[in-house]
């Protein structure tokens, strides 16, 4: 595979925050490679020099938002152990979830966002287990996954609350 410049890295980048935009705004089945285009700046024949589908344009946002995720987690659990490592991952997920503007996607398209938990639930899961430090560690990052969809697709605006019950479900106390 050839090198990517930076300003192709730059371009690519760009039309992937666009499609967040434009997902937000009109969820998935009404996203058209036109108005992504148009939302990051470029012309149709540059996206499609990056992106030749709809499909491949979903795959690659999908993968730039895991990495935008283990970014975060590794950010906010450098230097930390146990205990305190897995409370800065809580402490991520919900102020994250809290803060993602795809989060109401469930109520524009709620068929499309059940079928894409079924494909994050076990890579959210993957990326917890590290931070379990008692319990079985893949139960107890499944359980924090699920309470985070259940908050996800109900919603909710008591963050403290959310942040509680992952605890609890982590088996750990408030620091």
């Amino acid at each position: 595979m050839p090198s990517i410049s930076s300003a192709d890295h730059g371009t690519r980048t760009r039309i992937l925050r666009a499609t967040f935009e434009v997902l937000a705004r009109k969820g998935h089945g009404k996203l058209s490679l036109s108005e992504v285009a148009v939302q990051a700046k470029v012309s149709r024949p540059t996206l499609y020099r990056f992106f030749a589908s709809k499909p491949e344009l979903l795959a690659a946002f999908g993968a730039y938002e895991t990495a935008n995720i283990e970014a975060g987690l590794r950010a906010v659990t450098e230097g930390l152990e146990g205990h305190a490592r897995l409370d800065a991952v809580l402490r991520y997920m919900v102020e994250h979830q809290g803060s993602y503007s795809l989060s109401r996607v469930v109520d524009i398209e709620p068929d499309y966002v059940l079928g894409q938990l079924e494909r994050v639930i076990p890579i959210m899961r993957r990326l917890l287990e590290p931070a379990v430090t008692q319990g079985d560690p893949r139960v107890v990052a499944g359980t924090l996954v699920r309470v985070a969809v259940a908050h996800y697709l109900v919603g909710g605006d008591d963050r403290a609350e959310f942040l509680a019950q992952l605890r609890q479900a982590a088996g750990i106390t408030e620091p």
